[in-house]
């Protein structure tokens, strides 16, 4: 098990609701430890398991749920 930190930039997120929904629904994937969202700074910062879960999952499932999604790098 590999475990490591990515952070992604979230746009269209207007108020906490957002960011808990975001966290729900990535706690939700396999693999995920942690995650972290953030308005003020636009961004989740999810600590996963990349041999079950990839960062495009994770883009994937905020965009799913209507936000923008771009990995930082």
């Amino acid at each position: 098990m590999s475990t490591t930190k990515h952070t992604f930039r979230v746009e269209g997120m207007h108020c906490g609701s957002c960011a808990l929904l975001i966290d729900d629904a990535l706690e939700d994937l396999p693999g995920v430890h942690s995650t972290q969202t953030s308005v003020k700074q636009g961004a989740s910062t999810v600590e996963l398991d990349i041999s079950e879960t990839s960062p495009e999952d994770v883009i994937g499932v905020i965009e799913e749920l209507g936000y923008r999604a771009t990995s930082f790098v």
